[in-house]
Protein backbone atom coordinates (compact mmCIF):
# COMPACT_ATOMS: atom_id res chain seq x y z
CA UNK A 1 0.00 0.00 0.00
CA UNK A 2 1.27 3.45 -0.95
CA UNK A 3 0.61 5.93 1.88
CA UNK A 4 -0.03 9.66 1.53
CA UNK A 5 3.54 10.32 2.69
CA UNK A 6 5.01 8.18 -0.11
CA UNK A 7 7.00 9.84 -2.88
CA UNK A 8 5.34 9.22 -6.24
CA UNK A 9 6.78 10.03 -9.65
CA UNK A 10 4.15 10.47 -12.38
CA UNK A 11 5.75 10.31 -15.82
CA UNK A 12 3.70 12.15 -18.43
CA UNK A 13 1.94 14.36 -15.91
CA UNK A 14 0.84 16.94 -18.51
CA UNK A 15 -1.01 14.39 -20.63
CA UNK A 16 -4.62 13.31 -20.30
CA UNK A 17 -3.90 10.28 -18.10
CA UNK A 18 -1.07 11.84 -16.14
CA UNK A 19 -2.98 15.01 -15.28
CA UNK A 20 -6.04 13.01 -14.21
CA UNK A 21 -3.79 10.87 -12.00
CA UNK A 22 -2.26 13.95 -10.39
CA UNK A 23 -5.74 15.37 -9.70
CA UNK A 24 -6.86 12.14 -8.06
CA UNK A 25 -3.75 11.73 -5.91
CA UNK A 26 -3.96 15.33 -4.70
CA UNK A 27 -7.63 14.82 -3.87
CA UNK A 28 -6.68 11.80 -1.76
CA UNK A 29 -4.13 13.84 0.19
CA UNK A 30 -0.89 12.97 -1.58
CA UNK A 31 1.53 15.88 -1.46
CA UNK A 32 4.90 14.26 -2.17
CA UNK A 33 4.41 14.09 -5.94
CA UNK A 34 7.27 14.62 -8.38
CA UNK A 35 7.13 15.22 -12.12
CA UNK A 36 9.11 16.79 -14.91
CA UNK A 37 8.13 18.19 -18.28
CA UNK A 38 9.59 16.56 -21.38
CA UNK A 39 11.81 19.62 -21.80
CA UNK A 40 13.28 19.13 -18.34
CA UNK A 41 13.61 15.34 -18.58
CA UNK A 42 13.82 13.50 -21.90
CA UNK A 43 12.56 10.02 -21.02
CA UNK A 44 14.08 8.70 -24.24
CA UNK A 45 17.53 9.28 -22.77
CA UNK A 46 18.57 6.44 -20.43
CA UNK A 47 21.37 8.36 -18.67
CA UNK A 48 19.07 11.29 -17.86
CA UNK A 49 16.38 8.95 -16.55
CA UNK A 50 18.93 7.05 -14.45
CA UNK A 51 20.21 10.27 -12.90
CA UNK A 52 16.68 11.48 -12.12
CA UNK A 53 15.64 8.23 -10.42
CA UNK A 54 18.91 8.02 -8.44
CA UNK A 55 18.45 11.59 -7.20
CA UNK A 56 14.76 11.26 -6.29
CA UNK A 57 14.30 7.59 -5.31
CA UNK A 58 10.48 7.53 -5.55
CA UNK A 59 8.46 4.89 -3.69
CA UNK A 60 6.24 4.45 -6.76
CA UNK A 61 6.59 5.22 -10.46
CA UNK A 62 3.44 5.64 -12.56
CA UNK A 63 4.25 5.57 -16.27
CA UNK A 64 1.60 7.61 -18.08
CA UNK A 65 4.10 8.92 -20.64
CA UNK A 66 3.71 7.75 -24.23
CA UNK A 67 3.64 8.79 -27.87
CA UNK A 68 -0.03 8.36 -28.78
CA UNK A 69 -2.40 8.98 -31.68
CA UNK A 70 -5.16 7.55 -33.83
CA UNK A 71 -5.09 5.45 -37.00
CA UNK A 72 -3.55 8.18 -39.17
CA UNK A 73 -0.72 8.96 -36.74
CA UNK A 74 0.13 5.28 -36.22
CA UNK A 75 0.36 4.70 -39.96
CA UNK A 76 2.28 7.91 -40.63
CA UNK A 77 4.92 7.57 -37.89
CA UNK A 78 5.59 3.82 -37.38
CA UNK A 79 9.25 4.18 -36.34
CA UNK A 80 8.47 6.96 -33.86
CA UNK A 81 5.55 5.09 -32.30
CA UNK A 82 7.54 1.89 -31.88
CA UNK A 83 10.98 3.22 -30.97
CA UNK A 84 10.13 6.16 -28.72
CA UNK A 85 7.48 4.31 -26.73
CA UNK A 86 9.94 1.48 -26.12
CA UNK A 87 12.64 3.96 -25.11
CA UNK A 88 10.37 5.74 -22.62
CA UNK A 89 9.06 2.63 -20.88
CA UNK A 90 12.30 0.63 -21.05
CA UNK A 91 14.33 3.48 -19.58
CA UNK A 92 11.88 3.96 -16.72
CA UNK A 93 11.56 0.27 -15.91
CA UNK A 94 15.32 -0.31 -16.15
CA UNK A 95 16.09 2.65 -13.90
CA UNK A 96 13.45 1.52 -11.42
CA UNK A 97 14.86 -2.00 -11.20
CA UNK A 98 18.45 -0.78 -10.94
CA UNK A 99 17.47 1.48 -8.03
CA UNK A 100 15.31 -1.13 -6.27
CA UNK A 101 12.08 0.83 -6.74
CA UNK A 102 9.57 -1.81 -5.66
CA UNK A 103 6.33 -0.28 -6.97
CA UNK A 104 5.58 0.52 -10.61
CA UNK A 105 2.32 1.02 -12.53
CA UNK A 106 2.61 0.69 -16.30
CA UNK A 107 -0.23 2.00 -18.47
CA UNK A 108 -0.99 0.63 -21.90
CA UNK A 109 -4.00 0.16 -24.14
CA UNK A 110 -6.48 -2.48 -25.25
CA UNK A 111 -4.84 -2.39 -28.68
CA UNK A 112 -2.21 -4.82 -27.35
CA UNK A 113 -4.68 -7.65 -27.98
CA UNK A 114 -5.12 -9.55 -31.28
CA UNK A 115 -7.29 -7.99 -33.96
CA UNK A 116 -9.72 -10.92 -34.00
CA UNK A 117 -9.61 -11.79 -30.30
CA UNK A 118 -12.65 -13.48 -28.82
CA UNK A 119 -14.97 -10.96 -27.17
CA UNK A 120 -14.93 -9.77 -24.47
CA UNK A 121 -11.14 -9.81 -24.37
CA UNK A 122 -9.45 -11.55 -21.45
CA UNK A 123 -5.88 -10.85 -20.36
CA UNK A 124 -4.89 -14.38 -21.35
CA UNK A 125 -5.56 -13.60 -25.04
CA UNK A 126 -2.38 -11.53 -25.26
CA UNK A 127 -0.07 -12.75 -28.09
CA UNK A 128 -2.47 -15.46 -29.27
CA UNK A 129 -2.93 -14.02 -32.79
CA UNK A 130 -2.11 -11.14 -35.15
CA UNK A 131 -2.46 -7.48 -34.23
CA UNK A 132 -4.51 -4.83 -35.99
CA UNK A 133 -2.19 -3.48 -38.69
CA UNK A 134 -3.25 0.16 -38.32
CA UNK A 135 -1.90 0.44 -34.76
CA UNK A 136 0.64 -2.39 -34.62
CA UNK A 137 3.61 -0.11 -33.91
CA UNK A 138 2.15 1.34 -30.72
CA UNK A 139 0.76 -2.07 -29.79
CA UNK A 140 4.11 -3.82 -30.11
CA UNK A 141 5.80 -1.20 -27.95
CA UNK A 142 3.19 -1.58 -25.23
CA UNK A 143 3.31 -5.38 -25.40
CA UNK A 144 7.06 -5.22 -24.77
CA UNK A 145 6.35 -3.07 -21.70
CA UNK A 146 3.77 -5.52 -20.39
CA UNK A 147 6.21 -8.41 -20.75
CA UNK A 148 8.95 -6.39 -19.01
CA UNK A 149 6.59 -5.84 -16.08
CA UNK A 150 5.89 -9.58 -15.98
CA UNK A 151 9.63 -10.33 -16.12
CA UNK A 152 10.38 -7.97 -13.21
CA UNK A 153 7.76 -9.70 -11.07
CA UNK A 154 9.19 -13.12 -11.92
CA UNK A 155 12.82 -12.19 -11.28
CA UNK A 156 12.61 -9.66 -8.43
CA UNK A 157 9.15 -10.14 -6.91
CA UNK A 158 8.45 -6.40 -7.01
CA UNK A 159 4.92 -5.01 -6.99
CA UNK A 160 4.90 -4.09 -10.69
CA UNK A 161 1.59 -4.13 -12.56
CA UNK A 162 0.26 -3.25 -16.02
CA UNK A 163 -3.16 -1.65 -16.39
CA UNK A 164 -4.70 -1.93 -19.86
CA UNK A 165 -7.54 0.57 -20.19
CA UNK A 166 -10.06 0.52 -22.98
CA UNK A 167 -10.43 3.58 -25.24
CA UNK A 168 -9.94 6.65 -23.08
CA UNK A 169 -11.39 10.14 -23.29
CA UNK A 170 -11.45 13.17 -21.03
CA UNK A 171 -10.03 16.65 -20.39
CA UNK A 172 -6.54 17.41 -21.73
CA UNK A 173 -7.06 15.01 -24.64
CA UNK A 174 -5.65 15.60 -28.12
CA UNK A 175 -8.42 17.20 -30.21
CA UNK A 176 -6.46 17.56 -33.44
CA UNK A 177 -8.73 16.33 -36.28
CA UNK A 178 -5.88 14.41 -37.94
CA UNK A 179 -3.73 12.92 -35.14
CA UNK A 180 -6.39 12.44 -32.44
CA UNK A 181 -8.30 9.34 -31.43
CA UNK A 182 -11.86 8.93 -32.63
CA UNK A 183 -13.87 10.49 -29.78
CA UNK A 184 -11.95 13.77 -29.28
CA UNK A 185 -11.47 14.03 -33.05
CA UNK A 186 -15.24 13.89 -33.51
CA UNK A 187 -15.81 16.50 -30.80
CA UNK A 188 -13.51 18.93 -32.57
CA UNK A 189 -14.95 18.13 -35.99
CA UNK A 190 -18.60 18.54 -35.00
CA UNK A 191 -17.90 21.69 -32.98
CA UNK A 192 -16.05 23.31 -35.87
CA UNK A 193 -18.80 22.27 -38.30
CA UNK A 194 -21.40 23.86 -36.03
CA UNK A 195 -19.64 27.20 -35.66
CA UNK A 196 -18.86 27.29 -39.40
CA UNK A 197 -22.44 26.38 -40.36
CA UNK A 198 -21.27 23.36 -42.37
CA UNK A 199 -24.10 21.22 -43.76
CA UNK A 200 -22.14 17.95 -43.89
CA UNK A 201 -19.56 16.25 -41.67
CA UNK A 202 -17.60 13.43 -43.31
CA UNK A 203 -16.21 10.71 -41.06
CA UNK A 204 -13.78 7.85 -41.72
CA UNK A 205 -14.97 4.29 -42.35
CA UNK A 206 -18.54 3.07 -42.37
CA UNK A 207 -19.46 3.66 -38.70
CA UNK A 208 -20.01 -0.02 -37.90
CA UNK A 209 -17.10 -0.83 -35.53
CA UNK A 210 -17.88 -1.09 -31.83
CA UNK A 211 -15.86 0.67 -29.16
CA UNK A 212 -15.85 0.70 -25.37
CA UNK A 213 -14.99 4.04 -23.78
CA UNK A 214 -13.67 4.88 -20.32
CA UNK A 215 -13.47 8.37 -18.85
CA UNK A 216 -9.92 9.19 -17.80
CA UNK A 217 -11.09 10.12 -14.28
CA UNK A 218 -12.35 6.55 -13.89
CA UNK A 219 -8.91 5.32 -14.96
CA UNK A 220 -7.32 7.67 -12.41
CA UNK A 221 -9.54 6.07 -9.76
CA UNK A 222 -8.35 2.65 -10.98
CA UNK A 223 -4.73 3.76 -10.67
CA UNK A 224 -5.37 4.99 -7.14
CA UNK A 225 -7.12 1.71 -6.34
CA UNK A 226 -4.01 -0.12 -7.53
CA UNK A 227 -1.80 1.89 -5.16
CA UNK A 228 -3.92 0.68 -2.24
CA UNK A 229 -3.78 -3.03 -3.04
CA UNK A 230 -1.19 -5.73 -3.56
CA UNK A 231 -1.91 -6.91 -7.08
CA UNK A 232 -1.66 -10.67 -7.57
CA UNK A 233 -1.38 -10.56 -11.37
CA UNK A 234 0.95 -8.61 -13.65
CA UNK A 235 -1.79 -7.53 -16.10
CA UNK A 236 -5.32 -6.19 -15.57
CA UNK A 237 -7.88 -4.94 -18.06
CA UNK A 238 -9.70 -1.74 -17.07
CA UNK A 239 -12.94 -1.24 -18.99
CA UNK A 240 -16.30 0.46 -18.57
CA UNK A 241 -18.96 -1.65 -20.34
CA UNK A 242 -19.92 1.59 -22.17
CA UNK A 243 -19.81 0.09 -25.68
CA UNK A 244 -21.30 1.82 -28.72
CA UNK A 245 -20.86 1.71 -32.47
CA UNK A 246 -18.85 4.52 -34.04
CA UNK A 247 -22.06 5.54 -35.76
CA UNK A 248 -23.85 5.79 -32.39
CA UNK A 249 -20.90 7.72 -31.00
CA UNK A 250 -21.20 10.23 -33.84
CA UNK A 251 -24.91 10.70 -33.10
CA UNK A 252 -24.19 11.30 -29.40
CA UNK A 253 -21.44 13.84 -30.11
CA UNK A 254 -23.49 15.66 -32.75
CA UNK A 255 -26.29 15.98 -30.17
CA UNK A 256 -23.97 17.12 -27.37
CA UNK A 257 -22.24 19.71 -29.58
CA UNK A 258 -25.52 20.92 -31.08
CA UNK A 259 -24.54 20.15 -34.67
CA UNK A 260 -27.65 19.99 -36.91
CA UNK A 261 -26.20 18.95 -40.27
CA UNK A 262 -25.79 15.57 -41.96
CA UNK A 263 -23.20 12.87 -41.28
CA UNK A 264 -21.55 11.14 -44.23
CA UNK A 265 -19.31 8.07 -43.92
CA UNK A 266 -16.31 7.56 -46.21
CA UNK A 267 -15.59 3.80 -46.50
CA UNK A 268 -12.38 4.43 -48.44
CA UNK A 269 -10.76 5.09 -45.05
CA UNK A 270 -10.02 2.17 -42.65
CA UNK A 271 -12.40 1.16 -39.88
CA UNK A 272 -9.68 -0.30 -37.67
CA UNK A 273 -10.49 -3.28 -35.44
CA UNK A 274 -14.19 -4.16 -35.55
CA UNK A 275 -14.61 -4.69 -31.81
CA UNK A 276 -12.41 -4.29 -28.71
CA UNK A 277 -14.50 -4.94 -25.60
CA UNK A 278 -12.50 -5.81 -22.53
CA UNK A 279 -13.29 -8.40 -19.91
CA UNK A 280 -12.38 -6.43 -16.78
CA UNK A 281 -13.71 -8.96 -14.30
CA UNK A 282 -10.29 -9.70 -12.76
CA UNK A 283 -10.04 -6.04 -11.76
CA UNK A 284 -13.66 -5.31 -10.88
CA UNK A 285 -13.82 -8.44 -8.70
CA UNK A 286 -11.34 -6.70 -6.38
CA UNK A 287 -13.84 -3.90 -5.71
CA UNK A 288 -13.21 -1.21 -8.34
CA UNK A 289 -15.94 0.01 -10.69
CA UNK A 290 -16.31 2.89 -13.17
CA UNK A 291 -18.64 5.76 -12.24
CA UNK A 292 -18.96 8.06 -15.27
CA UNK A 293 -21.48 7.10 -17.98
CA UNK A 294 -20.58 7.84 -21.58
CA UNK A 295 -23.16 10.52 -22.42
CA UNK A 296 -22.45 12.54 -19.29
CA UNK A 297 -18.72 12.08 -19.74
CA UNK A 298 -18.85 13.41 -23.29
CA UNK A 299 -20.87 16.42 -22.11
CA UNK A 300 -18.22 17.18 -19.48
CA UNK A 301 -15.42 16.87 -22.01
CA UNK A 302 -17.16 19.06 -24.57
CA UNK A 303 -17.76 21.86 -22.07
CA UNK A 304 -14.12 21.74 -20.95
CA UNK A 305 -13.06 21.76 -24.62
CA UNK A 306 -15.02 24.88 -25.56
CA UNK A 307 -13.76 26.70 -22.46
CA UNK A 308 -10.22 26.64 -23.80
CA UNK A 309 -11.14 27.33 -27.45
Amino acid sequence: MISTSSKIYVAGHNGMVGSATIRKLKKEGYKNLIFKTSKDLDLRNQSLVDRFIIQNKPDLIINAAAIVGGIWANNEYPFKFLMENMQIQNNLINAAVNNKIENFIFLGSSCIYPRNAQQPIKEEYLLTSSLESTNQWYSLAKISGVKLIEAVRKVYGYNYVSLMPTNLYGPNDNFDPITSHVLPGMIAKFHNAKINNEKIVTLWGDGSPLREFLHVDDLANAIYFTTQNRMENYLYNVGSNDEVSINQLAEIISEVTGYKGDIIWDPTYPNGTYRKKLDSSNFTSMGWEPKIKLYEGIRQVYFSYIKVK
